[in-house]
């Protein structure tokens, strides 16, 4: 995780009280008061040095006090510079790695380790996973076929190196007979299997211009059908979990768990975020407004990137995390994000 560089303004008492605080407010979700921190913070001073204390963090915007004489509670503010510079993230058990590992197996296919990964980074957090689905044309392809529908549309059935298979209803500008299009099926299979979408489009209207009159029927009826059924799809993502935000003391306001459960019926919001972080390295952390999408400011989002083979040199294919309230458990969260990348990241090693 990218941490930035401590706050200067606050010494090392202040720093010490604030990172009790927040780790006290998060175990038992109830303001914190100075009784409290004398007994748990390890500083000799006294209830009344630290109210001082506690006084000018709230002025500086790092706590707030819920109610008159209760204790007090982190901010966005707060959160921010606890999980930069104050923060104590330690790897994720090797059991629980082992589970990540068992339970996202190379050789999968595409649509159940997406599936597999959101429902472990929710099972494991209690809160919302997400995971964000390939880019099809970033996977190259081993088997297309073409079969005739009706006068004017095709089914093509692509078989992707990552096991996945996928049906795509092409409308074509004349009929195509079934002999036709085995034709330009084997025509594909055999020239271009192994590669990628996008170089296959590249290339075909590549050799279409430079083409001797022989080939050109074939060239072109290749590239007709091969533009749409190799036509990057929009990116769409998996989430699971939704259901375990209910209840949750921090989410009880209605209005804003409405707005929330939107947002993750239309998507196209949350997977916009998750594209934000997609060339980031480590773990990325958006706590309340900082998501910049009115529908979260309520929670925070734990993301990292996960690439080819699980190696950080890897492509990167996706982005997954948790979608949980700002009094979410950091330490353990953070790992289990960046665990979870990499064991899918892994099981994708054999699938490019």
């Amino acid at each position: 995780m990218s941490r930035r560089p401590a706050d200067p303004t606050l010494d090392p008492r202040a720093r010490q009280l604030l990172r009790t605080l927040i780790g006290r407010y998060i175990h038992s979700g109830e303001p914190v008061g100075s009784q409290t921190l004398a007994r748990h913070a390890g500083l000799d001073v006294s209830p009344a040095t630290i109210r001082n204390i506690l006084s000018d963090l709230e002025d500086a915007g790092l706590l707030s006090a819920p109610h008159t004489s209760s204790g007090r509670i982190p901010t966005a503010q707060g959160y921010r510079l606890f999980v930069d510079s104050l923060l104590q993230v330690r790897p994720l058990p090797e059991a629980d790695l082992a589970r990540l590992r068992g339970k996202l197996p190379a050789g999968s296919g595409t649509q159940a380790l997406l599936g597999s990964a959101s429902e472990l980074l929710s099972a494991m957090t209690h809160f919302v996973g997400v995971v964000s689905v390939p880019r099809r044309e970033q996977f190259a392809f081993r088997r297309i076929e073409f079969l005739p529908l009706d006068a004017q549309r095709v089914l093509g059935i692509l078989v992707f190196a990552d096991n996945d298979v996928q049906n795509r209803v092409i409308q074509t500008r004349r009929p195509y007979d079934a002999s036709e299009l085995e034709r330009i099926g084997n025509y594909l299979n055999a020239h271009f299997a192994g590669r990628s979408m996008t170089d296959i489009r590249r290339t075909l209207l590549h050799e279409l211009r430079s083409a001797r009159a022989e080939m050109e029927s074939l060239l072109a009826q290749s590239v007709e059908l091969a533009e749409q059924v190799l036509a990057p799809e929009r990116d769409d993502m998996v989430l699971a979990g939704q259901t375990r935000l209910m209840g949750l003391q921090e989410l009880s306001d209605l209005e804003r768990l409405r707005e929330l459960f939107e947002a993750f019926a239309r998507k196209r919001e949350i997977l916009q975020l998750l594209e934000k972080t997609v060339d980031a390295p480590g773990v990325r952390i958006f706590i309340g407004e900082e998501t910049g999408l009115a529908s979260l400011e309520g929670v925070s989002v734990v993301t990292a990137s996960y690439r080819a083979g699980g190696v950080p040199e890897g492509q990167v294919l996706g982005v997954l995390g948790v979608i949980g309230p700002t009094r979410m458990a950091y330490d353990r969260v953070i790992p289990v994000v960046q665990a979870a990348a990499d064991a899918l990241g892994d099981a994708f090693r054999a699938d490019g």
